[in-house]
């Protein structure tokens, strides 16, 4: 047969190979069989595969998979799609790296109707399944008119004739007790959650155990199923709920106790988005969303226990340049306990967020800052509070931090039972008491450490590890830098980042400039689109020489560089968010341009860039340029 592989004389370029363009309303499922061939043992740079999804109206791709791990055999691999109403292509992008000796080939790409976890066993891919191999016991495809083994079925449940083929499992070779054969499913690569169905037959002598699990990315086991009856003489169809709210496996696993314990077959697994028994009801799946807040509004679903006084209150810090606003915009509200406040040493307040469902991994995450503590460990702490226990456990508190600047923090936790997450603010005695800010709660499903590795927004740039999509351009001195901490010069610039309190931005260092010199940054050429887009990014002008930031778009045939956005002069302490709501429908390119103020205070800094497409779902407040509101430093309560 044939295979479509990378030319390797072209050095440093990305090979791209694109499909038509298609359309699914159903959920389709991906499979490609590839290989990564390498002689070199470790390379820094390696070879990768990656295959994008380009919808249409969007401007980025969005990745869907990448990998780089080399092999000497073909390799199978399962990429959900999920049903969209828009037209999309599929690019699959081949980067050589610095590994001369690598070569990257596709031998079949296939798109089909369904999930990718089903199977009927009938291709000899097998759908990406495969058997964890043990010495003894092993699962294997059985039918086609292969009589390999005592066990073997009359007929299969797919063709329901004897060329039709399934998996088995037979137990003659099993040496000791309680050996056991494992097949593992593809990976689920998109949020699901509905009735899994399968057919199996069993037949035994001595006691065999069959289980179905469902095993999660740090590697935790969830038994789904059992069987119940100890024969089935023919097929039997089993269903089961299954909800798979992040990547997991289901694996069938079959342990045998002695070597006449019998066999089990299995056929036609298949997957409906609706749970099995109506008698449950279709329970609606839990929405991490409204375990967060950005206390823009109110407090969302989070309250306080009177019992404890005042202890959280919703403020809001006017733009001035001594004190930090919010992380949300940094004009808008966020929670604070003054500690001071209060007579009693020792003081708590608590903040409860909602009930959370028990048996899901979840990862919290939140932004704090603390101001006017002597010993900051401890002041602020997080605890999981069972609900059938009274027992409070603490997951969380904080060990130091830079004084005033808002740091994220991330917590994976995991309860057998309900639970809700509690805030704790506290002040060991009154002369070092200090305040305590809280921000943009937000939950997710999965570990922390599992969204990590989630493939990257496509239009995002937190400039944690690169520019991505953004290029420095050199005119003269002026340059743009991505540093983490705070710039060299005091009295201006950031202490910390947007995205992580403790990770990088990209600003200019006035030091190195001359007054009015200009440091621009350029997006790549991004793909031009029918309709409204939106550009959100967040500034950081503080100093008493700011100069100028704008923001451009550059249509591809243009001169002209179109200003879509201006700040002059010092605007805040804190970062604050700009909105941009612009069209273009040829491929264009965005600029930020900042230009040095009068002095060496003048070290403008961006980050956290996310260009969405559709319009703006909110208006920027503030659209005047230049010069400070007259009450600068007022605090509203």
């Amino acid at each position: 047969g044939h295979y479509i592989s990378v030319d390797t004389s072209y050095e440093g370029e990305k090979a791209v190979l694109s499909s038509p363009e298609m359309y699914s309303e159903e959920w389709s499922c991906i499979r490609l069989i590839y290989q990564i061939a390498t002689t070199s043992e470790t390379s820094p740079d390696p070879a990768r595969l990656n295959l994008y999804l380009r919808r249409e109206g969007e401007s980025f791709d969005r990745l869907l998979w990448s990998a780089k791990e080399p092999s000497d055999s073909w390799l199978i691999a399962s990429l959900d799609l999920m049903n969209s109403t828009k037209k999309y292509k599929i690019v699959l992008e081949g980067e050589m790296g610095q590994d001369k000796s690598a070569s990257i080939a596709v031998f079949e790409i296939k798109i089909t109707p369904g999930y990718c976890i089903e199977c009927d066993f009938e291709e000899n891919h097998l759908c990406g399944f495969v058997n964890r191999w043990n010495p003894n016991v092993n699962w294997f495809v059985g039918g086609g008119n292969i009589r390999n083994s005592q066990s073997v079925l009359p007929k299969d449940h797919t063709l329901n004739s004897e060329l039709g083929h399934y998996m088995y499992v037979d137990s003659v070779y099993v040496k000791h007790f309680q050996e056991v054969a494992q097949l593992i499913s593809p990976k689920t690569t998109a949020p699901m959650s509905g009735c899994l169905s399968f057919y199996y037959e069993l037949k035994q002598e001595s006691s065999i155990v069959f289980t179905v699990y469902l095993r999660d990315a740090s590697g935790f086991y969830e038994e789904i199923w059992k069987t119940d009856s100890a024969q089935s003489a023919d097929w039997a169809l089993a269903e089961v709920d299954f909800n798979a709210p992040y990547p997991m496996e289901v694996i069938f696993e079959v342990a045998f106790n002695s070597a006449k314990g019998g066999y089990v077959a299995l056929d036609d697994i298949s997957f409906s988005p609706v749970y099995c028994s109506n008698q449950t009801g279709m329970r609606t799946p839990f929405n991490p969303a409204e375990a967060g807040c950005s206390f823009e509004e109110d407090l969302c679903n989070f309250y306080q226990d009177h019992k404890d006084g005042p202890g959280w209150s919703r403020v809001k810090v006017k733009r001035n340049v001594y004190r930090a606003g919010d992380h949300t915009t940094g004009f808008g509200y966020y929670l604070l306990a003054n500690t001071k406040f209060t007579s009693q040493p020792g003081y708590i307040g608590r903040l409860y967020g909602p009930t959370l469902p028990g048996n899901l991994q979840f990862c919290l995450r939140f932004y704090y800052a603390l101001y006017g503590f002597f010993k900051m460990s401890g002041t602020l702490a997080v605890y999981i509070f069972e609900e059938n226990h009274v027992v409070q456990e603490k997951i969380w508190s904080v060990l130091d931090s830079p004084k005033g600047v808002w740091t994220q923090a991330e917590i994976s936790f995991k309860k057998p039972m309900p639970c809700k997450v509690v805030f704790v603010s506290w002040c060991k005695s009154f002369w070092d008491c200090g305040l305590v800010a809280l921000d943009d709660i937000s939950l997710s499903l999965g570990s922390c450490q599992a969204t990590d590795l989630l493939l990257p927004n496509p239009g995002e740039c937190t400039f944690e590890k690169d520019e991505c999509v953004f290029t420095k351009k050199k005119r003269g001195r002026g340059s743009w830098h991505r540093r983490r901490g705070p710039t060299p010069t005091s009295y201006t610039g950031p202490k910390g980042d947007h995205t992580t309190g403790v990770g990088y931005y990209m600003y200019i260092e006035a030091s190195d400039m001359v007054y009015g010199q200009r440091a621009y940054l350029v997006s790549r050429s991004l793909s031009g689109t029918s309709g409204k887009q939106c550009l959100t990014f967040f500034y950081h002008m503080y100093g008493a020489g700011t100069g100028l930031l704008s923001v451009y778009l550059k249509k591809e045939g243009d001169d002209e560089e179109i200003p879509l956005w201006r700040r002059t002069g010092e605007q805040s302490i804190s970062w604050l968010r700009g909105l941009i709501e612009y069209e273009s429908d040829r491929n264009y390119q965005i600029i930020f341009e900042a230009i040095r103020g009068v002095s060496i205070r003048s070290d403008t800094a961006i980050d956290d860039i996310l260009f969405q497409a559709g319009p703006c779902l909110e208006v920027e407040e503030i659209q005047f340029s230049s010069g400070y509101p007259d009450s600068l430093n007022e605090i509203e309560y």
